[in-house]
């Protein structure tokens, strides 16, 4: 077999202009490796970069930022055909061909060998999901135990893994959903939920009087003053999601902007911000139901119009994975 079978985007635009097509299977350059792909999850990235947000990108491009699946051509690095393996972040569906395909050709250096009989459905939910949750509790916000932690955007992918791992790390998680009904939601993952009215500083601080400890903001700027107000004084905040696709503060005046005090940090993060044993860690957690990222919404190459549609218009809770 010579060609494989890929989603690509001509252009930014509507759903529409995701068109599943054949290409040639990609030969690895010198440091480079070939992965056949099982799984890759759907990210609000890759919804900037169909809808004309992202910076730096060319086209045609196949979408995806991340993509976890076996080894199929080790190139010259140390890998082994078979292994099993995730890959994200360094360019991948902005400056080359990403994880919307069959098969993806990627640096060998941003590859993370582990070992799991989860399905792929599973393993696909992990990868971004879990670099950004766990990168930004740990190093965004260096996140404690016994600390309070404000998730803004809970029941996205991320929010939810964020509950996990600071569940994980013996932090108290409150979380805030717009929609009362998804509350059950965020409760079974392990937070406080908190209806998002557009005054969650003062439903925290009904419940933390000094406000938390630490937030993560998913949500963007719209709802980062408040998220800064639910915070206590030397507490932070890590501005990581752009659920809202805003991420631009027009006229900042720090002084004015941020209450005294409250610091505010930013998270971005690559694959080598996720250790493999961390990512190994958390594969056996949740084979053994230790552990959880959140529920998962598994669709076909040939639903990516309707998966991106759905994300697009917030209609699924957790992640969103396609499985080939």
């Amino acid at each position: 077999m010579s060609t494989m079978r890929a989603v690509v985007l001509r252009e930014p635009g509507p759903v529409t202009n995701l068109e599943v097509c054949e290409l040639s299977i990609p030969a690895p350059p010198p440091g480079w490796i070939r992965i056949r792909v099982k799984a890759f999850g759907l990210n609000r990235s890759e919804l900037h970069t169909r809808i004309g947000l992202s910076q730096g990108v060319t086209f045609p491009r196949v979408l995806g930022i991340e993509a976890t699946g076996i080894v199929d051509d080790p190139g010259d690095s140390q890998l082994a055909v078979g292994m099993q393996v995730a890959t994200m972040m360094g360019g991948m569906g902005r400056v080359f061909d990403g994880g919307y395909a069959e098969y993806v050709v990627v640096p060998a250096r941003q590859v993370i060998p582990f070992e799991s009989q989860l399905g792929w459905d599973v393993l696909g939910a992990i990868p971004e999901t879990l670099q950004t949750a766990y990168g930004s509790l740990t190093v965004g916000l260096d996140l404690r135990a016994g600390q309070t932690l404000l998730v803004r955007g809970g029941t996205s992918s991320t929010g939810l893994a964020a509950i996990g791992v600071a569940k994980e790390l013996g932090a108290t998680a409150l979380a805030t959903t717009r929609s009362a009904s998804r509350a059950s939601v965020l409760e079974k993952q392990g937070a406080i939920p908190l209806i998002d009215d557009g005054d969650v500083a003062a439903q925290v601080r009904a419940r933390c009087p000094e406000g938390v400890d630490a937030a993560l903001e998913l949500v963007g700027t719209p709802t980062l003053p408040d998220t800064l107000r639910a915070t206590r004084v030397h507490g932070t905040v890590c501005f990581t999601g752009m659920l809202s696709n805003q991420w631009i503060v027009k006229d900042f005046y720090p002084i004015s902007y941020i209450p005294t005090g409250v610091r505010l940090t930013a998270y971005g993060g690559e694959s080598s911000d996720l250790p493999c044993d961390v990512l190994q860690r958390w594969v056996d957690g949740i084979a053994a139901g230790r552990l959880s990222l959140g529920p998962v919404q598994s669709y076909t190459l040939d639903q990516i119009r309707h998966a991106h549609d759905e994300m697009e218009n917030n209609r699924t809770v957790g992640k969103q994975v396609v499985v080939l």
